[in-house]
């Protein structure tokens, strides 16, 4: 994935962009864009995993319980920035802020999950986990399928590393969450 805007874009404008198979990102007024890939399938089934078990928890929760979405689903996380997270946990309130005519949620999910496929550069990933910490994300996983492993970010803290022999929480974020990081990549 490379930058490949010479000047800064708007969040207005980033969104007349052609739709032509090219994926595409916008951090800091700067598009982000890869070619058409496929996901792996490690990819796509961790994924469907994640989204699995954080939607079995919501299902547990008093309504309004929010959403769990998927698939690069879109955030305007600030005027400069429009993302497309793997998967993420939407508060209500955040739903209920949804322009009708919006592709995106206009605000920052408490919880992202992002799942790094072999095609991604280590200067993206890096530049996704400061925007995530600079807009406020409260946790942020980035999830290794090929190292069965979860790197969990939080901001003002060090980020810590769960492997395949312990348990991920999202403690206070997602009151009583848990799942053994195995169960991510049966």
């Amino acid at each position: 994935m490379v930058a490949t805007t010479p000047q800064k874009m708007t969040v207005e404008e980033f969104p007349k962009l052609p739709e032509d198979g090219v994926r595409r990102f916008l951090i800091n007024g700067i598009v982000w864009e890869e070619g058409m890939s496929y996901r792996s399938m490690e990819h796509t089934h961790v994924t469907t995993r994640v989204a699995k078990f954080l939607d079995n928890w919501r299902d547990t929760q008093p309504r309004p319980n929010g959403l769990v979405l998927s698939g690069d689903a879109g955030f305007r996380l600030d005027a400069d920035t429009a993302i497309g997270a793997d998967v993420a946990y939407v508060t209500p309130e955040l739903i209920s802020d949804r322009p009708d005519d919006s592709r995106v949620i206009h605000g920052v999910p408490p919880l992202v999950a992002e799942i790094l496929s072999l095609s991604d550069t280590t200067e993206l990933i890096q530049e996704k986990i400061a925007t995530y910490m600079a807009a406020g994300v409260a946790i942020l996983w980035i999830i290794n399928p090929y190292s069965e492993t979860v790197i969990v970010h939080r901001p003002g803290r060090r980020p810590t590393f769960v492997n395949a022999d312990e348990e991920l929480t999202a403690e206070p974020v997602l009151p009583g969450f848990r799942v053994a990081v195995a169960d991510l990549f049966r």
